[in-house]
């Protein structure tokens, strides 16, 4: 079986990437063989469409709503055969996996398509495409196009596995808003050494960028009457944080796992800013506060945690709810801090409620009420023994968000990565605030917290003919309120897309559709029963509207035979 071509055709136009693989393979054997087509996606994106042609006959793949696509499977195939194409493999990617008997000198083209929005995390943007083809390809190539009409402030391309003969293969145009990286390695480029027909190709290949931002309200683009707003504020100043660090140190720790831990708290209180106050609760079945109140974060105070944090050791249950509620306890009390400062909990566990309250809906229940709206909670989740779907609901019924920590070797930069990503809040409660009467379907404009080196982004239809969108921004910095206005030309904007090359379709319209759906399931996470109900059908619809692979869709591929298979997202809370 020889994969005899392989392209990744990626465009990115104003942070939304379209990317489409195609793979074509062809049986040299004399007999039939599996061809296998295997993609490695960031988890952050839609499947959008998949076909194969077998000697020309085309066979697509349907996308169906979750559980009519399961309920026709389940008749249609026989117990025992695999149900599922995709799977989480890593941290930040899922796997697209099918494979076709061919037979003897037959052809088979596989070609995947997904989308995503890229998210601008630390002050840039991340285009990650995973290449694993496993054997050598003669024709092989991944072409990259971006274009930002804002203008490229900067962009470098990084991969695991490049050596100088293959930095040979790469090349890179680039002017004010347009980007192109072309990589075409030959077969010798490819190769391990000249004796072995062994790959080189195997593993990252990633483009980080970022763009210029001139405007103080923000980047306004538009196309067909659907407008996307982005806004990222630069150079204000920090608002101190008030941060409490809640930190497992039951049994399910022990060895590296603590220890990672501990080195990541250690580069963490380095990184604390003198003008902060935080504090320490570890806890097992015991929550054992470290300070009985927040204290500034000084040289000494800092040096003084870090000698608690060497002595941390791991053994005991795991009271998760006493934990949090003294820790909301502690910023209850430090009522005087909080004047323009931002007060948050940062949970760190590996594991189920053992000791206190178990009952995990109680436990969201009284921290819910607890917090009562006045701190972010953000919760991290070590392996995979944790009830992902426990904190995740708690992070977004608080105003913060969940992360999974894999218990790789890097899990100490992971910790330390997400805490840089929220150590900076430059404004609070930002209002983003549209014509009402001419905008339908607006993606989420209220925000709590903005974090510099990350971007808010709002999308809606244009309903009636305007000639100018007006915008205004409310929101509150360190050391004022603000309000910003804007107004957009709605033809001027149009024109900037209209003889673009390599502009897909209706993209805004597909980002405003993509954003929703994102939004619609985060937000059915923390929602009562009934309103979960309401958000998921609006997702559903979206889905199948667009042809997305969410966790509500599922696409139907078929098979010579009339064999069928089924490709569903898997989620991070499984």
């Amino acid at each position: 079986i020889e994969i005899y071509s392989l392209h990744v055709d990626c465009k990115v136009t104003s942070r939304f990437a379209h990317t489409v693989i195609t793979s074509r393979i062809v049986n040299r054997a004399n007999e039939s063989r599996e061809a296998t087509f295997e993609v490695e996606l960031p988890k952050t994106a839609f499947i959008t469409n998949f076909s194969m042609s077998i000697d020309g006959k085309v066979y697509p793949g349907i996308i169906k709503e979750k559980a009519a696509a399961q309920n026709e499977y389940d008749t249609a195939v026989s117990q025992g055969q695999s149900a599922g194409l995709v799977k989480i493999t890593d941290r930040k990617l899922e796997q697209f996996h099918v494979s076709v008997s061919i037979a003897a000198a037959s052809k088979v083209t596989f070609e995947l398509t997904y989308e995503e929005l890229l998210k601008r995390q630390l002050g840039k943007y991340e285009l990650l495409l995973k290449v694993r083809p496993k054997q050598l390809v003669k024709h092989f190539q991944i072409d990259v196009h971006i274009f930002e009409p804002q203008g490229i402030r900067f962009l470098e391309t990084d991969s695991t596995f490049m050596t100088n003969e293959l930095t040979e293969a790469l090349t890179k145009v680039l002017n004010e808003t347009k980007a192109h990286i072309s990589f075409k390695p030959t077969l010798d480029q490819q190769k391990k050494n000249s004796e072995l027909d062994e790959t080189l190709l195997n593993g990252d290949f990633v483009v980080h960028y970022d763009v210029k931002r001139e405007a103080t309200a923000g980047d306004i683009q538009i196309v067909n009457g659907y407008f996307v707003h982005y806004f990222a504020p630069q150079e204000m100043p920090v608002f101190p944080k008030n941060v409490i660090f809640v930190i497992d140190r039951s049994g399910s720790m022990t060895g590296r796992k603590i220890e990672q831990t501990k080195d990541a708290l250690l580069k963490i209180l380095q990184d604390l800013r003198p003008e902060d106050h935080f504090s320490f609760i570890t806890f097992n079945n015991k929550v054992a506060e470290w300070k009985s109140s927040l204290l500034p974060a000084t040289e000494e105070n800092v040096a003084s945690a870090a000698a608690l944090v060497q002595t941390l050791s791991a053994r005991g249950g795991t009271d998760i709810s006493g934990a949090l509620l003294s820790a909301v306890g502690m910023l209850d009390k430090a009522e005087g801090l909080l004047e323009r400062s931002i007060p948050m909990i940062i949970l760190l566990t590996d594991g189920q409620p053992t000791s206190g309250e178990r009952n995990v809906e109680v436990i969201q229940e009284n921290v819910q009420k607890a917090i009562n709206g006045k701190y972010a909670l953000f919760c991290l989740g070590f392996g995979f023994d944790v009830s992902y779907k426990f904190l995740e609901k708690m992070a977004l019924s608080n105003g913060g968000i969940a992360r999974r920590i894999y218990e790789n070797a890097d899990a100490a930069l992971q910790l330390q990565g997400f805490y840089q990503e929220v150590a900076t809040p430059i404004l609070m409660q930002i209002e983003m605030q549209y014509p009402e009467n001419s905008i339908e379907g607006l993606t989420n404009n209220n925000f709590k917290l903005f974090f510099e080196g990350s971007e808010i982004i709002v999308s809606g239809k244009i309903s009636n003919e305007l000639d100018l969108l007006p915008v205004e921004i409310k929101a509150q910095s360190h050391t004022s309120n603000l309000t910003l206005k804007e107004e957009a030309n709605v033809k001027e904007k149009e024109q900037v897309f209209q003889n673009q090359r390599y502009i897909f379709g209706n993209f805004i319209e597909r980002l405003w559709a993509y954003l929703s759906i994102q939004q619609l399931l985060e937000k059915a996470i923390s929602a009562q029963e009934e309103d979960q109900k309401a958000l998921e059908a609006q997702a559903l619809d979206l889905s199948l509207q667009y042809s997305f692979v969410t966790p509500l869709t599922s696409m139907v591929v078929t098979k010579p035979q009339q064999k069928e298979e089924l490709a569903n997202k898997p989620t991070e809370a499984g």
